[in-house]
């Protein structure tokens, strides 16, 4: 399966904005870890947006990746959201946990 990881160029607004594209699962998610831990580790980063508007595939590790992103940072989902990871979302009821926006601009002031 085929993914992109890419770390945008840092701004002096505290965001730090992660792109993802492509399929991801258990086999294929050390990129996204390796891509948010310095972003967990800096204290001037006080929100991650993860823009997951091109992933193909999610399952429930990409899920367990939100999660913990979840709950040791400020995470915002910028989509709009890919239907294969809405209905994940939405079959967990997770969909409830994430701030969600269609869109980059909306996502970084959240």
């Amino acid at each position: 399966m085929d993914q992109e990881v890419l770390v945008l160029p840092e701004e002096d607004d505290g965001v730090r904005v992660i792109t993802c594209s492509g399929a991801f699962d258990q086999a294929t998610l050390e990129p996204l870890r390796r891509a948010c831990a310095p972003a967990l580790a800096d204290p001037a980063v006080r929100r991650i947006v993860l823009d997951v508007s091109r992933v193909t595939f999610a399952d429930s590790s990409m899920l367990n990746t939100m999660l913990r992103l979840l709950r040791t940072s400020s995470l915002v989902l910028a989509g709009p959201l890919p239907r294969t990871l809405a209905r994940v979302l939405e079959l967990t009821q997770a969909d409830r946990l994430f701030p969600t926006a269609d869109g980059m601009r909306e996502a970084r002031t959240l």
